[in-house]
């Protein structure tokens, strides 16, 4: 199989694809890597940590940027306003408590370092709560990979040899067909939504 080979033969190339790719979102694909990991192609320490670090380090890369130029970044953006304004409501409320869970929500997770950022949240004490959270999303997200693996393995047996690796590799073209699309022009009859 392509992509056994592919794991196995630029290990730590995959490993840096984590790290790159958690810095920027990605709990889907750590939840494959997990299960890739349950087939023995990858560390799963290894995994958890780079995930972590890469989670982590995003994260403080984008409450840094809200500090730094939240307000400005808002009226050039002023469709962000309603995402930011839902996360320092729910920081207000919960404080610590949102920090630790906001990868879990969907609908804020993207803006929230961004929002606290544009708080008074000191940069220590986000710093310290964010290193526990980056690493609750990480374990759970490749553990969760990782043991969907063996229940798999569990429930279908010899038949369950690889299946984790044949869905990795779908989500992966997956990915490349998204981004190639992304990139296309749209078309030149269609009509223009005018720029902001």
């Amino acid at each position: 199989m392509e992509i056994t080979n592919w794991i196995q033969e630029y290990g730590s190339l995959y490993y840096l694809i984590v790290f790159v790719w958690t810095f920027l979102e990605g709990e889907t694909f750590v939840i494959f890597s997990g299960v890739a990991a349950r087939e023995g192609l990858l560390d799963l320490s290894l995994l958890i940590t780079l995930a972590w670090a890469g989670s982590f380090l995003g994260d403080q890369t984008y409450f840094f940027i809200g500090r730094r130029y939240g307000n400005r970044l808002l009226k050039r953006f002023p469709r962000w306003k309603p995402g930011v304004d839902k996360a320092l409501s729910l920081l207000e409320r919960y404080s610590t408590g949102f920090i630790l869970t906001f990868r879990f929500i969907y609908g804020v997770r993207n803006v929230s370092s961004f929002s606290i950022g544009m708080s008074t949240m000191s940069w220590p004490r986000f710093a310290v709560l964010n290193f526990i959270a980056a690493g609750i999303w990480a374990t759970s997200f490749a553990g969760a990979g990782y043991f969907a693996g063996a229940a798999l393995q569990h429930l279908l047996g010899d038949l369950a040899k690889g299946f984790g690796l044949v869905m990795l590799g779908v989500f992966l073209v997956v990915v490349v067909c998204v981004l190639k699309m992304a990139r296309k022009p749209p078309a030149t009859g269609a009509a223009e939504t005018p720029a902001e």
